[in-house]
């Protein structure tokens, strides 16, 4: 990966883009420094201290520390996110999307400009709700409607600037834009993570005991990481022979080929949206003060993954059990949108393609749901280990950290897109130099 970096830098145009992405990576860290005006921060940090759930840990990483700070990227670019999901899900259901997103390019900037605006009315909304609910608490100096506006605009604006930042960097940079925006508030938050696993299981203790527990870290989190790199890299290559035919005087076709399978079909799409049903209940009940200990605390408890794993309280780790049949259910849901073996059966027959030994058509189509089921499980099933391991761990010994399995398959796999990418592009330079020569 040095090696990469090293040779982009040779090359002119790869090192602009990559000085460009590092500057708009340090407008990000700067702008996640400054506090929304009118806002005090101490109360914020002090609300966000006596959550008992990790609904709102999670949401600070993706936002690397904005949202604890209170800063004008409190919402950074989660609401563009939000709308991405909303949008992939509406064009299955709406016709027209649908049609849009055949159109080619220009479809496909169609359903970019509207998720933009989906994007700003989500940050309306959010910001409004913040604004309002925790204004009227005293999270505001002064709870009025000038400074109520002044939260919604300054939140709303710092969500819109961070979306222009991502496509700008897509654009001129290097790498999906939204993806090093999200790259870089995780990364900020490790240190001060890895800060407090010392603090906790090395400071203070014996030299033996201190670099047993340091060996137990380092092995758990590169082992976490190796496996993300499999559960990433991993894929089925479905063989397909295209038959020989006559074009003129000529005789053409022939060639074999194979479509690629990823293990991992849906990425981390699934461990997201599971999340995110499982800790809605507790953000709602944050919201208005839930502080009660009959079965609807408890069910809330369940829900929480910090409540898993813990030997004092084995019965709260039954919600483990739904979180593992949400992954799996929107492993299969959003893979079924976004492959269809339908679709590339009738493209195959339509160009003489097929599979050896299964007849073109449905029988095609049956082979492909048939391996694309195995793999979407053996899929679902790395990503549930890869987003247990940290919760295993804070529950049995209480190793608390803001990144957990999501953050890091979002680290490798966006960190292994990007140099694909730079990879690709030095490629296509050394082929632009020796066709000039």
């Amino acid at each position: 990966m040095l090696t990469t970096l090293k040779n982009a830098f040779k090359i002119k145009e790869l090192r602009n883009k990559l000085i460009f992405t590092f500057l708009m990576l340090i407008v990000i860290r700067l702008g996640s420094q400054l506090p929304v005006p009118g806002v005090d921060r101490n109360y914020f940090a002090n609300w966000f201290a006596k959550q008992t759930g990790d609904a709102f840990n999670f949401f600070d990483a993706f936002t690397g520390g904005s949202f604890l700070q209170m800063s004008i990227f409190a919402l950074n670019i989660t609401p563009y996110i939000t709308s991405s999901i909303i949008m992939q899900l509406l064009t299955i259901a709406i016709p027209k999307l649908e049609e849009m997103q055949r159109d080619g390019e220009d479809g496909r900037k169609k359903i970019a400009s509207i998720t933009r605006y989906v994007t700003v009315g989500l940050s309306i909304f959010e910001a409004s709700a913040m604004a309002i609910t925790f204004g009227s608490q005293g999270l505001l100096d002064e709870y009025n409607f000038i400074n109520v506006l002044t939260v919604i605009v300054a939140l709303t604006a710092g969500s819109a600037f961070l979306m222009w930042i991502g496509e700008r960097i897509t654009e001129r940079g290097v790498g999906n834009g939204i993806s090093i925006v999200l790259l870089i508030n995780i990364l900020s938050r490790i240190p001060s993570d890895f800060a407090s696993l010392y603090e906790q299981f090395i400071k203070g203790k014996s030299v033996a005991i201190g670099a047993l527990a340091a060996l137990i870290i380092l092995a758990v989190v590169v082992g976490t990481v190796i496996l993300v790199v499999f559960l990433n890299g991993g894929e089925r290559k479905i063989p397909v022979q295209y038959a020989k035919k006559v074009q003129g005087r000529k005789m053409v076709g022939g060639q074999s080929t194979s479509i690629p399978l990823k293990v991992n079909t849906a990425g981390v799409i699934p461990i997201i949206f599971a999340s995110s049903i499982m800790q809605f209940p507790i953000v709602i009940a944050s919201f208005i003060g839930n502080t009660g200990n009959g079965i609807g605390s408890k069910i809330l408890r369940g829900l929480n993954s910090s409540s898993w794993f813990k030997q004092s309280e084995p019965i709260y780790s039954v919600g483990l059990l739904v979180y593992i049949g949400l992954v799996i259910f929107f492993a299969y849901f959003y893979t079924s949108i976004t492959f269809n073996p339908i679709e590339i059966a009738d493209n195959m027959k339509k160009q003489g393609g097929f599979i050896p030994g299964i007849r073109p058509g449905k029988p095609t189509t049956e082979y492909l749901s048939k391996i694309l089921s195995y793999i979407i499980f053996i899929g679902a099933v790395g990503l549930i280990i890869v987003a247990i391991i940290p919760i295993f761990f804070n529950g049995m010994f209480g190793a608390s950290v803001s990144f957990g399995g999501t953050s890091i398959i979002i680290i490798v796999g966006v960190i292994l897109e990007t140099m694909k990418q730079i990879e690709s592009q030095m490629l296509v330079r050394y082929y632009k130099g020796f066709l000039d020569d």
